[in-house]
């Protein structure tokens, strides 16, 4: 179900757990060699049936560990494949009451930590006959208002706009796309939405009437990754259940 990866290598930031650990264990299925990082190891080992994920410690935001990581993949497995930078997230906190050193440290990790890999793996896959595949992870947070997560929302959009930029510039060895998930019930759904009945109520006002799964979010990537999107680039897939339903729809049937 997740298509032929065999002998290719893949990058997986923040590959540990939630969306990422989902993403990695799709191309460990698909026969890939995959390699995730983190700041911290994973509990479990991150694996499939057969195979399992090589793991680096390495914070994302940090410019040296991100070099060293890239040169470390050139050096064990002589090329890189794809990327998924799918590391970042924001804790919900109003834009008012956050400091200017956290509004830095979002747009850090969500925006300027993603460029800087991007960079890095360019310059490898651009020396590759076949080239590589640069997927950036983004959010329905960059498409809408995100009160409570402004500078993440900020970022994100910023995200959006590389992509279409370095679609451009790095092309055409290089295809560069991104994925914008909506609402996903991961471990940390509870610190947005409250307990199980905020999720079903969250749940109620998606079209498909639920939240999206890590695995179904993985499944894209596993797509945009393929020979199946070979003519994507500066594409943006948007996986949100077929969005929101506006308010004033709800509104206009109480009154």
């Amino acid at each position: 179900m997740y298509g032929d990866f065999a002998g290719k290598v893949v990058l997986v930031t923040g590959g540990t757990r939630g969306i990422g650990r989902a993403i990695a264990e799709a191309f460990l299925a698909g026969g890939a060699h995959v390699v995730v990082c983190g700041r911290r190891a994973p509990e479990q080992p991150v694996q499939s049936e057969e195979r399992q994920a090589m793991f680096m410690p390495v914070d994302v935001r940090d410019t040296e560990q991100v070099k060293s990581m890239v040169e470390r993949i050139a050096a064990d497995f002589g090329r890189l494949d794809i990327v998924v930078n799918n590391a970042g997230g924001s804790p919900p906190v109003l834009a008012a009451d956050a400091s200017p050193r956290f509004h830095e440290s979002i747009i850090r990790l969500n925006l300027l930590a993603p460029l800087d890999l991007a960079q890095r793996a360019n310059a490898l896959m651009q020396k590759q006959a076949e080239g590589g595949v640069i997927l950036f992870i983004g959010s329905i947070s960059a498409l809408r208002p995100s009160p409570g997560t402004a500078a993440y929302g900020a970022a994100k959009a910023g995200v959006l706009s590389l992509v279409r930029s370095l679609a451009i510039e790095w092309a055409p060895k290089v295809r560069v796309v991104a994925l914008s998930p909506g609402l996903v019930l991961t471990d940390d759904a509870r610190e947005h939405y409250g307990d199980e009945a905020g999720i079903d109520a969250v749940a109620k006002t998606i079209p498909l009437g639920r939240l999206a799964t890590p695995a179904d979010i993985a499944a894209g990537c596993l797509f945009l990754a393929s020979p199946a999107a070979a003519y994507a680039a500066g594409s943006n897939l948007v996986m949100d259940g077929g969005g929101e339903r506006p308010a004033f729809l709800a509104a206009a049937a109480g009154a």
